[in-house]
């Protein structure tokens, strides 16, 4: 399920992401993305991720085409979780998007308050 944030605004979005993502889903996600794209260019996501946080094959093929398509477009991107693996993920991943001019960065779940200030800064 993809649930968006009351605490999005303007070109940043924030979303609780939590079991399997679905390909209507994540369809409805790209679309509200979009959405933000034409009226700001850019846009800034956090995600709020919880432990079965997780796409099916449709979901993130839909996902990965999207954000090759509008990578340039991306300005920074928050992980919020408690999870090892987005963390070492988010690690890893974080160089690659720098790169490219995108911020990208891992957050633990008590630190919300934190993600937030960085993604709107």
């Amino acid at each position: 399920m993809i649930k968006e944030l009351p605490e999005s605004e303007g070109s940043v979005l924030g979303f609780e992401i939590s079991g399997k993502v679905t390909l209507d889903e994540e369809k409805a996600w790209i679309a509200r993305l979009d959405k933000v794209l034409e009226e700001h260019g850019k846009v800034s996501v956090l995600a709020v991720l919880d432990e079965g946080a997780g796409w099916g094959v449709k979901a993130g093929i839909e996902d990965l085409q999207w954000i090759m398509k509008n990578m340039k477009k991306l300005d920074r991107i928050a992980i919020v979780s408690d999870s090892s693996v987005w963390k070492w993920l988010i690690a890893v991943d974080s160089q690659f998007a720098k790169m490219i001019g995108i911020g990208e960065k891992y957050f633990e779940t008590s630190q919300i308050a934190d993600a937030w200030k960085w993604i709107k800064a």
